[in-house]
């Protein structure tokens, strides 16, 4: 599975996705308002491009649903579902979107109930309680081929106190899946830190709760079943102005043109030559050049590179670390896994591949 934002639209159009090699595209992201209508966040054109999507999606046999809320779209997400009357006026407005574009569910990216999350967000003690009264109500009104998801961080959605919730079977009622979202555990630093750790095998990382490995264990110990657990992973990383020389010291390089926050698509370290695609036939590695070093975290399971005359490092996925993580999803018998977002990947779908062959998938 793949997240596709629609502000990628313009670079990255739905066409060039492969559903060869993808069953899922969640579309990011519909954005509750005050009002609990929902709104686009990015492309004002999204509603032609989610059409775009959907009818390529369905001609492949592969399926669509819109992601609701994320980061900066989780303001409202509070008062939408505090009540009877504002859960049934925002699950009417989400169903309307369901219809509307013939989806084939919804996701739920709430980030975070009963906690702050961006700036500005709508938090209540009650959070929780009320987000799976309003995921009982969804249930009720969609179809039952309907799929229902959530986007939830490393940790189990929190209770009345803040703190992650030890019980959350009643979620595995309602939700189709929960993707546990295995990133940005740290951004742009001068002590920089994996992006998205598999574990802590050393035992002193400063949030040992966020890695895929400790992710699993958390959700299945408060009740969730495997089976309905997805990991995410991410096709981008950081870029930091550092003089570390690995991850240990726990963000973007000057040299290295990143997106804000200092973001940078495994892609677009590829085409800056960062990394360079490994000419041996049959291997998938992607090695440093351009002047930058590789190592390995060992601790996190996560690579990273280093330019010492930038002063820069850059913690990242690439396919070694992908494959990995896709192989405790395997083994520690998850749904699969989900990528943010579609169009990091290089044209030849490097890290959706090391993925699939970590899911023993066929065909790669």
């Amino acid at each position: 599975m793949a997240y596709y934002p629609d502000w990628v639209s313009d670079s990255f159009p739905p066409e060039l996705i492969d559903f060869t090699r993808i069953d899922w595209i969640d579309f990011a992201f519909a954005v509750p308002q005050a009002d609990f209508s929902l709104a686009w966040d990015g492309a004002g054109d999204a509603p032609r491009i989610l059409d775009r999507l959907v009818q390529i999606a369905h001609g492949h046999g592969k399926k669509v649903k819109v992601s609701v809320g994320g980061w900066t779209g989780s303001k409202h997400f509070s008062p939408a579902v505090a009540t009877n009357d504002s859960r049934n006026t925002f699950a009417r407005n989400v169903i309307d979107l369901y219809n509307s574009h013939s989806l084939d569910g919804i996701d739920i990216d709430w980030e975070y109930p009963s906690q702050k999350g961006a700036d500005g967000n709508a938090v209540d003690p009650s959070d929780t309680t009320n987000l799976l009264e309003f995921l009982r109500l969804l249930r009720t009104m969609l179809p039952s081929s309907a799929v229902i998801t959530a986007a939830a961080q490393t940790v189990p959605f929190s209770g009345s106190s803040g703190s992650p919730s030890s019980d959350v079977h009643e979620f595995a009622a309602v939700l189709d899946w929960v993707l546990m979202m295995n990133y940005d555990t740290w951004g742009e630093s001068s002590d920089p830190g994996a992006n998205a750790p598999l574990q802590d095998a050393c035992g002193n990382a400063t949030y040992p709760e966020a890695s895929a490995d400790a992710a699993v264990k958390q959700w299945t110990n408060a009740g969730f079943p495997p089976s309905k657990l997805v990991l995410g992973l991410p096709a981008y990383g950081y870029v930091s102005k550092s003089s570390a020389y690995g991850l240990r010291q726990r963000d973007v390089m000057e040299l290295l043109q990143e997106e804000g926050g200092g973001q940078i698509q495994f892609r677009d370290l590829v085409k800056q030559g960062a990394l360079c695609a490994s000419t041996t036939p049959g291997d998938p590695a992607y090695l440093a050049c351009g002047g930058f070093v590789r190592g390995w975290d060992a601790c996190s399971g996560t690579p990273f590179l280093r330019s010492e005359a930038a002063g820069q490092l850059v913690s990242y996925d690439d396919p070694e670390s992908i494959q990995a993580k896709a192989e405790l999803a395997r083994k520690r018998g998850l749904r699969g896994v989900n990528f943010f977002d579609v169009h990091g990947d290089v044209d030849g779908w490097a890290l959706v591949d090391a993925a699939r062959r970590g899911l023993q998938l066929p065909g790669v």
